[in-house]
């Protein structure tokens, strides 16, 4: 699998050029973090194909079913402050966007911060991780990305089932995951060189344009508490502004934004 990958790559910056693959881990995020703190390169990829303890975001899980997705992660060592990679996570989202819509054609939507969504139904989660030294300063980040490929409806537990889909769930058809693969390590190395050249106009606009959270009424969920509110738009680093229903307007960096009228995402 592990030269498979490599075959279908084409020349890459930084991104992929040390590449692991495993049958099974834990976790790619947990086991990559270990790879970096044993001295693993700037853009090194672990790529998994089961994972029997996947994460997600707010300690949640990621189901990770052998053979049915792909589960990858890149480890960044960038030489910038940590405000510069405030919006990583959210260009991650739209360079997986562009790489399953080169390898499928599918035009997959961008739920507010991370997560990619297909006919209202979740495709891929992101989680960025990061560690710094005792001063402050970034040692590094790694950035973990989960891929429903193959699987079948009765593959998602019950409670994800009106929640979570797959490509093939939502097109119709297997994938071959090793195209999906390689386009994904392509398009996060392109992000990774926008990043380290502070060129990333590009992704803020087509995040916006393909961000299914704006312009939408939503559920704030911060805390446990859920508040209504309305989607205007992100700034630079994907903070979320809406209006709330008195007129005030807030700027929303962490919790989740609940889209009203998308299935399973709300009422």
């Amino acid at each position: 699998m592990q030269q498979q990958i490599r075959s279908a790559l084409v020349p890459v910056a930084r991104v992929g050029k040390e590449l692991t693959y495993l049958s099974t881990c834990s976790s790619t995020n947990d086991v990559l973090k270990a790879m970096a703190e044993a001295g693993a390169a700037d853009g090194a990829v672990l790529v998994a194909g089961e994972q029997t303890r996947g994460k997600g975001r707010l300690g949640r899980s990621f189901t990770s079913a052998a053979g049915k997705g792909v589960y990858l992660s890149v480890l960044l060592r960038p030489d910038l402050p940590p405000e510069a990679l405030l919006p990583l996570t959210g260009f991650t989202a739209e360079a997986m966007r562009r790489a399953i819509c080169r390898v499928t054609g599918a035009e997959v939507g961008i739920k507010w911060v991370n997560d990619l969504l297909l006919n209202g139904r979740k495709l891929c989660g992101i989680l960025t991780e990061s560690a710094f030294s005792a001063g402050g300063r970034l040692n590094y980040v790694v950035v973990g990305v989960g891929l429903n490929v193959n699987y079948d409806s009765g593959d998602f537990p019950a409670e994800l089932r009106d929640i979570a889909g797959s490509l093939q769930t939502e097109l119709g058809r297997p994938f071959d995951r090793i195209p999906l693969i390689a386009a994904m390590i392509q398009a996060l190395d392109d992000l990774y060189d926008a990043l380290l050249r502070g060129e990333t106009e590009a992704y803020l606009t087509a995040y916006r344009q393909h961000c299914l959270t704006l312009r939408r009424d939503v559920l704030l969920v911060q805390n446990g508490a859920s508040t209504p509110a309305y989607a205007l738009d992100v700034d630079q680093d994907l903070g979320l502004r809406v209006r709330f229903p008195d007129g005030r307007e807030a700027l929303i960096r962490s919790g989740e934004a609940s889209v009203r009228g998308l299935t399973g995402y709300g009422t």
